[in-house]
C-alpha cells in the first residue's frame, strides 16, 4: 500500500486551518494525513488540532514552533498572515520541504522572497485554490481578450465577511490581473480602487475594483464588462471554506516530489502547463 503524504497544517486554529484539518481528518482528499499543526495564538498551544477544529481528538498537539510541527510532515500548507508566510516558506526551504500558500496580501517584497524559496523547493501560491475561481480566472482573461477593441467597460466587486483583513481580495487583484493581461494593459496603470467625489468621465483603460465587507460572508467575486446596450457578468459564488480546502489539499499531494520553483493552482489542476 502506498504510504500516505503527511501534512502539517500552519495557521491550525484559524478559519482556514480549522477548515484543513477537517478535511484532513475526513481523508476527503485519499492519500493525505494530518501530521504536524502550528498556531502562534497562545490559547490553543498544547492543544489537540481536533479537538480545535471541532472533530474530536486526533493525537496531533499545536505547537508554536515550525520546526517541530515540520518534523514528520512531507508538505506543509500555509494559511496565515503575510508576513509569516515569508518565514515559512524561508523555513521550508531551509528543511527542504514543499510548502502550499494560500495567504492573501503578499506585497512585491515579500513575493521576491517566497522566490527566493522557490529557488530551493517547490512552492504552491494561490490567491484562491478552488477550482471555480480558477476557472474564472481563465475566462475573464478570454473575454477581455475578445472584447478589448470592442468599448467594453470593466469592473470587479468582491464580497468578504467583516473578519477578513486584506483588501481588495487578492482574488480580486488576481481577475484584475488576467483581465489587464486580455486587454494588453500595465495593470498598475488602469487599477482603480472604488471611486467618491466628482471623478470625471470613466478613462476607457481603467479596471475598477469594489470590496464589500459584511456578515459570514466567505467569498463572491462579479466581474462585469459593461458595453453599450447590454452588459456580461462572470461570478463565482463560494459557500463553503471547504472549496478552498479542498484546492489546498489537492495541491499538497501534487507538489510532493515536484522540482523547485514557483507553482500556482492552474499548475495543480492542470489548466496551464
Amino acid at each position: 500500500m502506498k504510504q500516505a503524504v503527511s501534512v502539517a497544517v500552519l495557521g491550525a486554529a484559524g478559519r482556514m486551518g480549522r477548515t484543513i484539518v477537517r478535511l484532513l481528518l475526513d481523508r476527503s482528499v485519499e492519500g493525505l494525513e494530518l501530521r504536524g499543526a502550528l498556531e502562534a495564538d497562545p490559547a490553543v498551544l498544547g492543544r489537540d488540532a481536533g479537538t480545535v477544529a471541532g472533530c474530536g481528538e486526533c493525537g496531533v498537539k499545536i505547537v508554536s514552533n515550525i520546526a517541530d510541527a515540520a518534523a514528520e510532515a512531507d508538505v506543509l500548507i500555509d494559511f496565515t498572515q503575510h508576513e509569516a508566510s515569508v518565514k515559512h516558506a524561508q523555513t521550508a526551504a531551509e528543511m527542504r520541504k514543499p510548502i502550499v500558500i494560500g495567504t492573501t496580501g503578499l506585497d512585491e517584497s515579500d513575493m521576491a522572497e517566497v522566490r527566493k524559496s522557490a529557488q530551493q523547493i517547490p512552492v504552491v501560491l494561490s490567491p484562491n485554490m478552488s477550482l471555480g475561481v480558477n476557472l474564472l480566472f481563465l475566462l475573464v482573461k478570454e473575454v477581455a481578450r475578445a472584447l478589448k477593441d470592442k468599448n467594453y467597460d470593466v469592473e470587479i466587486v468582491e464580497f468578504h465577511h467583516r473578519r477578513k483583513k486584506d483588501s481588495p481580495s487578492g482574488t480580486a487583484l488576481k481577475l484584475a490581473e488576467e483581465v489587464a493581461a486580455g486587454c494588453g494593459w500595465n495593470p498598475q496603470e488602469v487599477l482603480c480602487f472604488g471611486r467618491k467625489g466628482i471623478v470625471g468621465e470613466r478613462p476607457r483603460a481603467q479596471i475598477g475594483i469594489h470590496a464589500v465587507r459584511g456578515g459570514d460572508i466567505v467569498g463572491q467575486h462579479t466581474v462585469v464588462f459593461a458595453g453599450e446596450g447590454e452588459s456580461l457578468s462572470l461570478r463565482h459564488q463560494a459557500t463553503s471554506r471547504n472549496a478552498f480546502g479542498m484546492g489546498a489539499l489537492r495541491a499538497a499531494l501534487w507538489i510532493v516530489g515536484k522540482p523547485p520553483g514557483l507553482y500556482g493552482m492552474g499548475h495543480v489542476l492542470g489548466l496551464e502547463e
